[in-house]
């Protein structure tokens, strides 16, 4: 999205459109999205009723920004047509043999006329594939910018997508996020009479709840809506508010003198939440008694950032301090600041002294003796307890842990099955009932403190990572093993029960956990391929076929947006195989980092061609023995070629030295080019084009070990 001046508009310009929508307070988590799918719409709606300037802009769009806060979404979109042009087109009615008997017009002929609007003896004679037939030219007056608009925008509200609507007009058919409390609708310095829920389009807004009271302000125009805004207290560019908020976090941390090196600790997430939470943002430094760090760090950051949106502070070594940063929506001044201050220290003193009772009193409880407890805990109602879950994981993970072990893995598997089995005991504490955010977490500093072995109390606590894109896998081999077994349980007997993902639709958040399995097969270094996690799940022949295709998805996924390979590359490298994903990811690098040379891509295109002509000739089984070619011949010197690159490219291959293989294997581009251009395979003679074919098969079977080329996508 360009940005522009909206304060620099010469007057003799096209008017520019203001649209803005007022609203009670809005979930922060859901205005981003909104934000930029009424930019969208509303571009789409000009564009599409043809009321942006030139053919260009017609397909691409105005040129707009979008505003947002917690109580209004808003868009000003440049250079806006006030009329649509008139249309003109040519219209077919009936056939003349139709529309005339005996040279007089038939009601045929008439009723055309009247649609037209055209009388009968202006109408035009055309000649068509079918026959000539009747037709007329008609234009169409265009609409005014604003009849459109009032016509079409009510339209594009009602289509925004909201992860939650509501009524609030009793018997009226309009959803949506929260009431409209207002709107405003300017093209120009003119009104465009929108209405929509009962509300009407004006040139009225509201600024700051607090600070500019309940006071409506008149926007004049839209190149002054962003400065009328900020004058009432309302930074309607969300960049600006972040901005300001992180410089506010900047400012106020150096601020403080008790710590050495004090800094906040970032957090884009909550910076993003804090923006959309508030209009004139602010930032107060609050501080809270040093006693409650002697808490896990994990259990007072959770607190402070998803229960309070406040920011944690910590030392120059990384030590989290007893203070921490709250944003603010007003203005802090000498009068309201120890106000608002005691306030939220008052909160968090409180909520701090819930985690503390928590803790301390879930310790009464060894996680031994919770495994018990977990039979009362439901993880599905067809599927029984989180007990029952935890012995099924048990299982699998001691399967998993044999088969790596035969392949030299060193594990700990007491400490896995431990593990397993403790995992989801937490789930019965009172702080994970507090804090859910905090389960797994929670589980392994409880197993610390209560003198199990490193190695168990990690497993727990990484159970559920990766949990999203930026996280890392499990620090240690047996944690990565227990999330293994945890989350494919999961997959497998929901695909038993038939509650596999479907369109939009994953209520279990299965494929989350896919491509959670995915990162850690080719992240971490067990030596487990997908079919040996896959077979030691899956409940049938049938059940497994449907999981290998629900995981050839996550890894397409994973390849394309975690490694952000082109789709082909991605289909080349897995058609090579997709089971040992670690050797599946050095692969498509490989291919990635080579696919740009000119012989590669040749190289590419030649066995596409190859792939056809086997294809088309039907030989699809193994090649025979390829007869001894004469020397200099375009078959020989292929053949000849071929030997001399496989013995190298399966010694490259076994080392992995992948992309030096590539590199090797597109030096048989000149052997490939001579003799397509040489010789005809499809031969009259049945054991020449049986030889042609056989050599042709040897050459793509040979080299298709490390990806299919033919997947390459090459010019022409």
């Amino acid at each position: 999205m360009g940005a522009f001046n909206l304060y620099q508009h010469p007057r003799n310009q096209m008017p520019d459109l203001l649209f803005e929508i007022g609203l009670e307070e809005v979930p922060a988590r859901m205005i981003a999205s909104a934000q930029a799918e009424l930019l969208r719409r509303t571009q789409a709606l000009l564009a599409r009723e043809q009321l942006v300037a030139g053919e260009a802009g017609a397909s691409a769009g105005s040129a707009g920004l979008s505003f947002s806060t917690p109580r209004r979404l808003a868009v000003v979109v440049r250079d806006v047509l006030t009329q649509q042009p008139d249309l003109t087109e040519e219209i077919t009615g009936p056939a003349v043999k139709i529309a005339f008997k005996d040279g007089k017009p038939t009601a045929a002929a008439e009723a055309f006329a009247r649609k037209s609007g055209v009388p009968v003896n202006e109408l035009k004679t055309i000649t068509t594939p079918k026959g000539e037939y009747l037709a007329a030219s008609t234009t169409r007056k265009g609409r005014s910018a604003a009849e459109v608009l009032a016509t079409e925008l009510p339209k594009e509200i009602a289509a925004l997508y909201w992860a939650k609507n509501m009524y609030w007009r009793p018997g009226k058919p309009e959803r949506f996020v929260r009431p409209v409390l207002w709107l405003v609708c300017l093209l120009g310095e003119e009104i465009v009479p929108v209405e929509f829920a009962g509300r009407r389009a004006d040139r009225v807004t509201y600024g700051h709840r607090v600070l500019h009271g309940h006071a409506p302000m008149a926007i004049t125009a839209p190149s002054t809506y962003h400065s009328q805004m900020e004058a009432a207290f309302v930074l309607v560019d969300v960049e600006a508010r972040r901005q300001r908020i992180r410089k506010a976090l900047d400012r106020t941390t150096r601020a403080i003198q008790t710590i050495a090196g004090p800094r906040w600790r970032e957090d884009e997430a909550l910076v993003d939440a804090v923006t959309h939470l508030c209009e004139w943002p602010d930032v107060l430094l609050g501080n809270f008694e040093p006693a409650y760090l002697a808490l896990p760090e994990e259990v007072l950051v959770t607190v402070m950032r998803d229960h309070q949106k406040y920011f944690a502070i910590e030392d120059g070594e990384g030590r989290l301090a007893a203070h921490f940063l709250a944003v603010t929506n007003i203005a802090l001044s000498e009068e309201n600041a120890p106000i608002i201050r005691q306030g939220n220290e008052r909160v968090l003193r409180a909520r701090f002294n819930d985690a503390r009772f928590f803790w301390e009193f879930d310790q009464r409880t060894p996680l031994v003796d919770r495994v018990a407890l977990l039979e009362n805990v439901t993880f599905q109602k067809d599927l029984g307890s989180y007990a029952k879950k935890s012995e099924r994981v048990r299982t699998l993970a001691a399967a998993l842990v044999a088969v790596a072990a035969e392949r030299g893995a060193t594990l700990d598997a007491g400490a896995v099955d431990q593990a397993a089995m403790l995992a989801k005991t937490d789930l019965t504490t009172e702080l994970v009932k507090e804090f859910t955010e905090l389960q797994g977490i929670i589980g392994g500093l409880y197993a610390a403190s209560q003198g199990l072995s490193s190695t168990v109390a990690d497993a727990i606590y990484d159970q559920y990572l990766p949990a999203s894109a930026g996280d890392a896998i499990p620090r240690s081999a047996e944690g990565c093993l227990l999330g293994l077994a945890d989350r494919m349980d999961s997959i497998a007997n929901m695909f038993a029960l038939g509650m596999e993902p479907s369109g939009s639709k994953d209520p279990f958040a299965l494929r989350r956990a896919g491509n959670a399995i995915v990162r850690i097969l080719a992240e971490s270094s067990l030596p487990l391929k997908l079919s040996d996690v896959l077979q030691a799940a899956a409940p049938s022949a049938e059940g497994l076929a449907r999981l290998q295709a629900f995981f050839a998805e996550r890894i397409d996924f994973y390849l394309r947006e975690g490694r952000s390979q082109a789709y082909d590359v991605v289909q080349a490298a897995m058609a090579a195989g997709a089971d040992d994903l670690r050797d599946l990811c050095a692969r498509s690098q490989a291919v990635s980092e080579v696919r740009g040379g000119d012989d590669f891509l040749a190289v590419s295109a030649a066995f596409k061609r190859m792939k056809n002509i086997l294809a088309q000739a039907g030989f699809t089984s193994s090649p025979g023995v390829v007869a001894s070619y004469a020397a200099g011949s375009p078959e020989g010197e292929l053949h000849l070629k071929y030997t001399e690159l496989h013995a190298r490219v399966a010694e490259l291959r076994e080392r992995r030295a992948y992309r030096e293989a590539l590199e090797a294997i597109a030096t048989i581009r000149p052997q490939v080019d001579a003799f397509f251009e040489r010789v005809m395979v499809m031969d009259p003679d049945p054991e020449i084009r049986l030889q042609r074919l056989s050599l042709l098969a040897f050459v793509v079977q040979g080299f298709s070990s490390i990806a299919d080329f033919s997947e390459i996508v090459t010019a022409g």
